[in-house]
This record gives C-alpha cells, sequence and structure tokens, in this order.
C-alpha cells in the first residue's frame, strides 16, 4: 500500500477526494501526512478528523530553519511514496524536488501548457480563460518538477464552455472534475506502481 503526503493551503478539496478514495479501496493507498504553510488552514482540521497527522510549516512557526529541509524530513520520516500538492500556494525548493523525483504530483485546473505558470492558480485561471473566449476548458494532472506547471502529464480531462459560461460557473465545473480527475490519475500512478 502506497504512503501519500499531502501539502495543502486552504481548504485541500483534493485531499478530501484522495482520502475518501483510499478509504473506498478505489486507490491502494493511505494518506499519512498533511503539511500547510498557513496556520488557518481548513485542511488541518479535515486531516485531524480523520487522525491523520498535521504540520503546518511556515516562516512565522520557524523562523531560522530551512522550509524545505523541514518538509523534505517529514515526508522521509513519514516514509511517503507519493506526494499530492492540493493547493498549495508555495513553490517547492530544489531539496524536496530532488528527493521525490517524479513522485510529486499536482492538479491544475486549465489544460496546460495553456493557461499555466506563476500567477495562474484559482480563479485567475477561471478569468483568464473567459478572457480568451476559449472554447473548452478542464484540468491537468501532472508531475511537478522545478518550473510551474511544466512537468510531464498524467491524465487531462476537458468539456466544452457553455456560451454564457461564468467565471463562477466555471471553477464549479472544474473543481467537480478535478475530483474525480485525480483520483484517477493517483489510480494509474499509485496502483500500477
Amino acid at each position: 500500500m502506497k504512503r501519500i503526503g499531502i501539502l495543502a493551503s486552504h481548504n485541500g478539496s483534493g485531499f478530501e477526494a484522495i482520502q475518501k478514495a483510499c478509504e473506498q479501496k478505489i486507490l491502494n493507498a493511505q494518506v499519512v501526512l498533511v503539511i500547510s504553510n498557513n496556520t488557518d488552514a481548513k485542511v488541518l482540521q479535515k486531516a485531524a478528523n480523520k487522525n491523520i497527522p498535521n504540520f503546518i510549516v511556515n516562516a512565522k512557526k520557524y523562523p531560522d530553519e530551512n522550509l524545505d529541509e523541514k518538509i523534505t524530513n517529514l515526508m522521509c520520516e513519514f516514509r511517503v511514496d507519493y506526494i499530492f500538492l492540493s493547493g498549495f500556494m508555495k513553490k517547492l525548493e530544489k531539496n524536496l524536488i530532488k528527493s521525490f523525483k517524479n513522485r510529486i504530483i499536482n492538479s491544475h485546473p486549465a489544460l496546460l501548457p495553456k493557461f499555466g505558470g506563476k500567477g495562474m492558480y484559482g480563479t485567475n485561471v477561471h478569468k483568464a480563460v473567459i478572457k480568451a473566449k476559449e472554447k473548452s476548458s478542464g484540468c491537468t494532472v501532472h508531475y511537478v518538477n522545478e518550473n510551474y506547471d511544466e512537468g510531464e502529464y498524467i491524465l487531462q480531462k476537458s468539456f466544452l464552455l457553455d456560451e454564457n459560461e461564468s467565471v463562477e460557473s466555471l471553477e464549479n465545473k472544474i473543481k467537480s472534475l478535478e475530483a474525480t480527475t485525480i483520483v484517477e490519475a493517483l489510480k494509474k500512478v499509485v496502483n500500477n506502481s
């Protein structure tokens, strides 16, 4: 059974989808660790409710420590096989990326390579998609490397936009699609390794 660590900054909807899939035995895995850089992240309480060890790692809590090293050490201590970024709003440092090469996975709320890169997250992505008058959108689950949204794709899912699509309606559709796509992508990776 594979061991998954989660990095999340806010609600952790990806964490919830993965945790549910683990509980239902869809994924041959278990979430063993949740780390957030945000003291108020709701994902921490969600993890605590499932008795999953969870930690806050940020500069406020550890002002004199290398946060990259701290996160890497926690992931190693908990013998994590794969790391999933569930809305993690910090760029990963080289230590973590090197230690978990091709084992860090992210979900991006657009069809990469379009609408990726620095500053392209959440509502910003959906606004850009609508502004560009795109005919379709979707999500991309990919491996993480040193550059934002440039890692190898694991799975992409798309749908056609409605003529009167709003940022809000698009965001809701993507959130729903992401939940199933994350699980499907992880199933490919985790169940076959």
